[in-house]
């Protein structure tokens, strides 16, 4: 039975439970169609990192053809890959975060540190790895490519089922990524 409320009290007596807060602007992750155009800039940028990576492990281990020393060259350019990310997002941003206007900060909104940052390295693979688990299984490579398609779509549309739209391997290192607005540079006086 239900204490009578008293007059002037604007609690209300049939509420079991309080709601839970709704995710503020500043918690929720910028839009989709954002993050995906951040992620495909990033993957052609990716381009030079790795024509310069193959260039330089080439020229030191002497390859001479590009099916020699294959997974040797596969791990040194996960190393550049993570060197490159951590080194970058623990100062906030890749070039296309900053273009797409989209910062990478943890829990309470705080730049991440290079350990948290190697840690979201290491769980954003979690995009990749079930087609490359598909085709080390000897799966060919065109259903390969078709797996991996419809997994990006699936891990893509998977963070409408986050509470404030954040990508899983973002809420499994503690991360998230906000939208970041640079301030406007002051006007030069002529």
């Amino acid at each position: 039975m239900h204490a009578p409320s008293q007059p002037g009290s604007t609690q209300s007596s049939n509420a079991a439970t309080p709601s839970p807060p709704a995710p503020s602007a500043g918690t929720m992750a910028p839009p989709l169609y954002r993050r995906m155009a951040c992620w495909l800039y990033e993957g052609m940028l990716m381009f030079g990192v790795v024509f310069i990576a193959g260039y330089l492990f080439g020229t030191l281990t002497q390859t001479r053809h590009a099916l020699d020393n294959r997974h040797a060259l596969q791990a040194f350019l996960f190393v550049v890959f993570g060197i490159y990310f951590v080194w970058f997002w623990s100062r906030g941003h890749t070039l296309a975060m900053k273009t797409w206007h989209i910062r990478v900060v943890d829990s309470q909104g705080r730049a991440i540190s290079q350990w948290r940052a190697l840690l979201r390295y290491l769980l954003s693979w979690l995009w990749f790895l079930p087609p490359l688990a598909a085709y080390a299984a000897g799966i060919p490579v065109l259903a390969t490519l078709l797996l991996l398609t419809l997994w990006v779509i699936f891990w893509a549309l998977a963070s409408y089922l986050h509470p404030q739209r954040q990508f899983w391997h973002d809420a499994l290192a503690g991360t998230r990524l906000v939208h970041h607005e640079l301030p406007p540079r002051p006007r030069k006086n002529k």
